[in-house]
């Protein structure tokens, strides 16, 4: 039987995990140690990048979105330095696929208002 491939989500994944790494107190207090809460962040980040390098969105809340870009091949040409202006070989380059990174615009306009610097 065929896995069904299901939508990677942050919280989801941070949100099953948790309950899993959480001990309980005589008192009753849930409590975390500080080093499993670090591991659990470090594999849900792997995850997430497992899952954009198969095609997916990962979606982090606030802090963007992670997702597989292709890149086209490119030929070998002649061209010429912007700066001498003499003429130069440009190398081929095979397709490839790399990691894209975009923010959400509200992380933006944080950025962009000055009074936040």
């Amino acid at each position: 039987m065929a896995k069904k491939k299901t939508k990677f989500h942050f919280v989801n994944e941070i949100a099953e995990s948790l309950p899993k790494i959480a001990t309980v107190s005589r008192s009753g207090e849930v409590k975390f140690k500080r080093s499993d809460v670090r591991q659990l962040l470090e594999n849900t980040f792997l995850s997430a990048a497992k899952a954009a390098s198969g095609g997916e969105r990962a979606k982090f809340p606030v802090i963007g979105t992670l997702v597989r870009r292709e890149v086209k091949a490119r030929k070998a040409a002649m061209g010429k330095n912007p700066f001498t202006g003499e003429p130069m070989q440009i190398k081929a380059r095979a397709a490839s696929k790399k990691p894209r990174w975009s923010f959400p615009k509200t992380l933006k306009e944080t950025f962009a208002n000055k009074k936040n610097w």
